[in-house]
C-alpha cells in the first residue's frame, strides 16, 4: 500500500493536481517505507522471456503481445508529462502485469527494472491512451455486429452447435472487483453474495469472439 501512495502522490504532483506540501508529506512518508533498488535490474526485455513467463506474467501467449500492439493502435512510444518514455512492447506489457492479478508497483520492480514513480506514471499513460480510443465500446451496445441480423445469425450458430438454444447469441460471465466502503450510497455497491463492497465487470462473448462489456455498481 505505501509504494502505492507514494505513486500516487508522484503522479498527482507531476500533473500539477496537487503542489509542494503534498509532496513533502508523501516524501516524509516515503522515509518511512522500504527502498527498491530498482536500478540493480535489467530492463525490459521480450525477448528474454519464455513461453511459459510471458503466460503466466500476462495471461497472453508471446505471439499475441505484437498482434496486441496492432489490434489495440499503440503508439510506438510512450512520453509521460515528466519526460519519462517507454516503448508501446513495455509499456503493454506493464500494463497486462499490472492487471493480471492483484500487482504492486513494487512487484513490477524486478521485471521491468524501473521506479515505482515511473511504473506509475507509464501504467497510467498507456491506461488513458486505452480509454481514449476504446471508450466508446464500453459505454454503449450500439455497435455494428450487435444489429439484429447479426444477432439472429449468432443464435443460429449456437443452436446448431448445441442443438438447445435456440434463442441465445452470446455467454455472459463477470468479475467482482472490492472496492473501499464509500461514504454515501453504500446499498448501491453492496454485493451481498461475496459480502463486500464492488464494481462488477460483465462481458457477453458472442459467437464471432467478440466481446461487449460494461461496469457498474451492483448490489446483488
Amino acid at each position: 500500500m505505501a509504494d502505492d501512495v507514494i505513486a500516487a502522490a508522484t503522479f498527482l504532483f507531476v500533473e500539477d493536481l496537487v503542489d509542494e506540501d503534498v509532496m513533502a508529506i508523501a516524501s516524509e512518508f516515503e522515509e518511512k517505507v522500504p527502498i527498491f533498488p530498482y536500478w540493480r535490474y535489467e530492463r525490459f526485455d521480450l525477448n528474454s522471456m519464455n513461453e511459459d513467463e510471458c503466460k503466466t506474467e500476462f495471461r497472453f501467449e508471446k505471439v499475441d503481445i505484437p498482434r496486441l500492439l496492432k489490434a489495440l493502435r499503440l503508439p510506438p512510444k510512450f512520453v509521460c508529462s515528466n519526460g519519462t518514455t517507454a516503448s508501446a512492447v513495455e509499456g503493454l506489457c506493464m500494463l497486462l502485469k499490472r492487471f493480471s492479478y492483484p500487482c504492486r508497483y513494487s512487484d513490477l520492480i524486478p521485471r521491468f527494472g524501473r521506479s515505482k514513480s515511473e511504473l506509475c506514471l507509464i501504467v497510467n499513460k498507456v491506461m488513458r491512451h486505452l480509454s481514449d480510443t476504446w471508450k466508446h465500446l464500453l459505454s454503449s451496445f450500439e455497435q455494428r455486429w450487435l444489429q439484429q441480423d447479426k444477432l439472429i445469425e449468432f443464435a443460429q450458430a449456437v443452436h446448431s452447435k448445441s442443438h438447445a438454444l435456440e434463442n441465445c447469441w452470446g455467454f455472459i460471465d463477470g468479475t467482482v472487483r472490492p472496492i473501499c466502503r464509500p461514504g454515501e450510497n453504500q446499498k448501491v455497491v453492496y454485493n451481498g453474495h461475496k459480502r463486500v463492497h464492488a464494481l462488477k465487470y460483465q462481458s457477453v462473448v458472442a459467437a464471432n469472439g467478440l466481446v461487449a462489456s460494461l461496469y457498474g455498481p451492483v448490489g446483488e
